[in-house]
C-alpha cells in the first residue's frame, strides 16, 4: 500500500499534471489518498513526485 499526500500547490502545473492529481484523487493541499502499488499508480506518481510525500505502509 502507498499513501500519497498534496504538499504543493496545483497551480502552475501543466494540464496533464492537473489530471494526473485528480486521478489521484487529490485536490487539496495536505490531502491524503491510499492505493494498491500498482505499477499505473506507481507512473502516476512519477509525473507529480514534485508536489507529493509518498509514503509506503
Amino acid at each position: 500500500m502507498v499513501t500519497i499526500k498534496l504538499l504543493r500547490s496545483r497551480i502552475g502545473c501543466s494540464p496533464a499534471q492537473r489530471k494526473t492529481l485528480d486521478a489521484l484523487g487529490l485536490k487539496r493541499i495536505r490531502q491524503e489518498n491510499t492505493f494498491e502499488e500498482a505499477p499505473s499508480v506507481v507512473g502516476m506518481i512519477e509525473k507529480v513526485k514534485h508536489l507529493v510525500e509518498v509514503t509506503k505502509s
